[in-house]
């Protein structure tokens, strides 16, 4: 099936509404601020989560990587499952499924069913991130309606990383983490409510299938991948599991690529990154996006674990970073609509890169939240701009029939760029800090046993858990050391971020033209990669 069919197909038979449904978008919107939710709660209690829970090694990355893997490894899938079944049904289980997951968290007793609830949460986040965007897409007939539906919904989903901080330093506060959960749940029960009872149903099922084959290679594949990244650092790079997991990565997501050639019905049409626009858009979502969450995971473990700050607090710090996205809404959507989204997304990657490279020279010290203004308000302002030209440029450039398959792409390649953030980002500070600490301790003043036992200590644990030891106890005299350690290690990885960042910023810039022109909803010209049309 060629990707110049018209697009009025993905309707049914009759003249198109001149608007989207009023209910459909409010459906659309709260599911998607729900799963960002859902998604950033847990980056403002990592400081209670190691003090709760005593989490080691890796075990406090995969708190928010048990959330994060799901929604990555299953997007296209349910992209597909919406098309074939109807995306109200998905709307409406994937927040049951937050419902349940968040309520299974907030009753945990330890770190193992705390994961095990996120993975619950993170199932349903996988369904409400693709189909509440595809439902939108799918309800708008013009690139100006289209434009301002997905900025609608990009705010949406700015709301939901503006309200999870303050839910969890609220909560926080009175160091009642689970509470922040119960919380979550409530929002769950009433997105749960409103999709069943205002949205439209949409779908695109002619053409669609479900691609086992796709599935398996693809989820296992990144899986693989996920895995070697976070545990690299705890179980030694060179150590079997490690170099297995990156071996079967590698493996299957080649199988994935050829198992997407020879399917009736493929997960994911190859055929679609012949589009410059929607492949330069794959590629900055999955970098760019990499250095926005790595850059809120370095932040959130530099005010909590290493600088014990209360939740509250840390709350302001993400405040920043998503917060400006809901005040330039209004900006953004005029952007989209009059200018190339190459500047847009040209300026938005330089002004978090330059966020970036500005919070990897503060002290780890200075804990006042003045100083991390500039920064992380260029992060957030640079975010802003991006993830909402970002998923116009991919969204766009295909027929209405793929919206689903577009936006379930888009969201894919975001989310696996979220989710190598606190993987990557963890792994580097940590194994950074690991061993400027133990060179530190080694030639230190300490006397023996202080070192015996802080070496003792960051064995089981790490820095942090060094960094955690009270002054009066043996090892307390260790953790300065373990401090100055974890801020070298995490201004690295706000360093790789800003780089990450700058990368993207020369991709947009270079590879989209602005010669190309967004492709509407009517008869299409052949989407070739000379004549592709870009944002």
């Amino acid at each position: 099936m060629s990707l110049t069919d018209p697009a009025s197909s993905a309707h049914p038979a009759g003249p198109a509404p001149s608007r989207l449904p009023l209910g459909t978008l409010v459906a659309g919107c709260l599911a998607v601020c729900l799963a960002q939710i859902a998604l950033a709660v847990p980056a403002t209690l990592n400081g209670l989560f190691q003090e709760d829970l005593h989490p080691i090694g890796s075990q406090l990355t995969w708190i928010s990587d048990a959330f994060l893997l799901p929604v990555t490894v299953l997007e296209l899938t349910f992209g597909v499952l919406g098309d074939l079944f109807g995306r109200k049904r998905l709307l409406v289980g994937g927040s049951v499924l937050v419902v349940v997951g968040e309520a299974v968290s907030a009753v945990s007793g330890g770190v193992h069913l705390l994961w095990v609830g996120q993975v619950i949460s993170g199932l349903g986040a996988a369904a409400l991130f693709p189909t509440s965007l595809a439902m939108i897409a799918a309800g708008t007939h013009s690139h100006r309606d289209r434009a301002r539906g997905i900025t609608v919904w990009a705010a949406a989903l700015s709301t939901g990383g503006f309200v999870a901080p303050v839910i969890g330093g609220v909560t926080g506060s009175h160091d009642s983490w689970r509470a922040a959960f119960v919380v979550v749940v409530v929002i769950a029960a009433a997105s749960t409510v409103v999709s069943l009872l205002g949205a439209a149903d949409s779908r695109a099922p002619e053409g669609r299938s479900l691609d086992l084959g796709g599935q398996l290679t693809v989820g296992i594949g990144l899986f693989a991948l996920l895995y070697a990244v976070i545990q690299g650092p705890t179980d030694g790079w060179g150590s079997t599991p490690v170099v297995v997991a990156f071996v079967v990565a590698a493996v299957f997501v080649v199988l994935f690529v050829v198992a997407e050639r020879r399917a009736r019905s493929p997960l994911l049409r190859l055929d679609l990154f012949a589009n410059r626009a929607f492949a330069v858009a794959s590629v900055v979502a999955v970098v760019g996006m990499f250095s926005f969450l790595g850059t809120a995971y370095a932040t959130s473990i530099r005010l909590g674990p290493v600088q014990h700050q209360s939740p509250l607090r840390t709350s302001v710090a993400f405040l920043l970073l998503n917060g400006l996205t809901l005040v330039l809404a209004p900006l953004t959507s005029r952007l989209l609509e009059r200018v190339s989204g190459r500047w847009i997304l040209t300026v938005g990657l330089a002004l978090m890169a330059a966020g970036d490279f500005l919070a990897a020279t503060l002290p780890v010290e200075n804990r006042a939240l003045t100083s991390l203004v500039l920064p992380l308000g260029l992060v957030g302002a640079g975010f802003a701009l991006t993830v909402s030209s970002i998923t116009a440029t991919a969204v766009n450039t295909v027929p209405l029939r793929y919206a689903g398959m577009a936006s379930a792409s888009t969201s894919l390649l975001r989310d696996f760029g979220f989710t190598l953030g606190p993987a990557v980002i963890g792994a580097v500070a940590l194994s950074r800090a690991g061993s400027l600490f133990s060179s530190d301790l080694h030639r230190s003043a300490l006397s023996p046993q202080v070192k015996a036992a802080a070496a003792e200590v960051a064995a089981e644990g790490g820095p942090l858990a060094v960094n955690s030891v009270p002054a009066t106890a043996s090892p307390g005299g260790a953790a300065p050391l373990a401090l100055r350690a974890l801020g070298h290690g995490y201004a690295l990885g706000f360093t790789i971020c800003g780089a990450a960042a700058l990368v993207s910023c020369l991709l947009a810039l270079i590879a989209l033209r602005r010669t190309d022109t967004p492709q509407d909803t009517g008869t299409t010209a052949p989407t070739t990669p000379e004549t592709a049309p870009t944002a």
